[in-house]
């Protein structure tokens, strides 16, 4: 697996901007790449009625162990490529939480 070292992520004073790029419908949630400067994240939910947004929330605060209140996606609801704004973790602490340091 080729993951970069964090160029989805991008720094605000009180967060940070994720790019994601989001595979719903498939064997199990979890990080799979990068894509074009975007995290790929795989889900198990379908893309229909919002569930794999929903999942996608879930997955991150449950990943960043934030409450679900701090994710929030700010572009591309109904698009497979997503900007999701966190509130209370750096662009740093995000690529850590998602990309394992043996991996990078």
């Amino acid at each position: 697996m080729n993951l970069m070292h964090g160029d989805f992520a991008t720094d605000l004073p009180d967060g940070c901007i994720v790019a994601v790029r989001v595979h719903p419908g498939a064997r199990k949630n979890g990080v799979t790449g990068t894509h074009a400067d975007a995290v790929k994240i795989a889900l198990t939910a379908p893309p229909v009625e919002g569930k794999a947004n929903e999942a996608l929330i879930d997955f991150f605060a449950e990943t960043l162990r934030l409450p679900r209140w701090r994710v929030s996606i700010i572009a591309g609801a109904a698009s497979r490529s997503k900007k999701l704004r966190i509130t209370g973790k750096s662009a740093a602490e995000v690529t850590a939480a998602l990309v394992p340091v043996e991996l990078v």
